[in-house]
């Protein structure tokens, strides 16, 4: 009977695995061998700021759920101690991260990950770490949609100042 139970239980953590790895904007594998125990919580605080999910999984846990999810390229970085970030909302938040975490502490190795249903390389998650985060990229579009606005005033502005200019001559 208990062994049923156990079966179960790993039944139920692969299917919990695979939902996240579905329903996940990006999620991201990470090698954290040679972290120190506050590098690893000051990451889990960074990670859990931007609403960031940050586990340390087995890897036969995780080659289940990709074969249920339809990911078994990600299977070749599945090596080692494996950390996985996964982000439902915002797709460049554990890139970045993870990234900026990797490049003060050598330590943490980022292997690869999935993005919007596909499989990933180190390269692609690194260029996703490089985009802006969503507030600059939602900054950026106001800005670009203020634009014409803003010039329409200035010249509406300029117009009235030419003829109060020209009334009171």
């Amino acid at each position: 009977m208990a062994n049923a139970k156990v079966i179960q239980a790993k039944q139920e953590a692969v299917d919990v695995v695979t939902a996240k790895l579905r329903e996940s904007a990006t999620t991201v594998v990470a090698d954290y061998r040679g972290l120190n125990v506050s590098q690893v919580t000051e990451l889990r605080k960074q990670l859990r700021e931007a609403g960031v999910e940050f586990q340390v999984l087995k890897n036969t846990l995780v080659r289940r759920a990709t074969a249920a999810a339809e990911l078994t390229e990600l299977d070749e970085v599945l090596a080692g101690p494996t950390a996985i970030a996964f982000s439902a909302t915002d797709a460049v938040a554990p890139a970045k991260i993870l990234s900026d975490f990797a490049k003060k502490n050598e330590a943490l190795e980022i292997k690869g990950g999935v993005v919007e249903g596909r499989v990933v390389g180190v390269d692609q998650i690194k260029a996703l770490a490089d985009l802006p985060s969503r507030e600059g990229l939602l900054s950026m579009l106001l800005s670009v949609l203020q634009a014409p606005v803003r010039n329409l005033a200035l010249a509406v502005k300029a117009v009235a100042e030419k003829e109060e200019g020209s009334a009171s001559a």
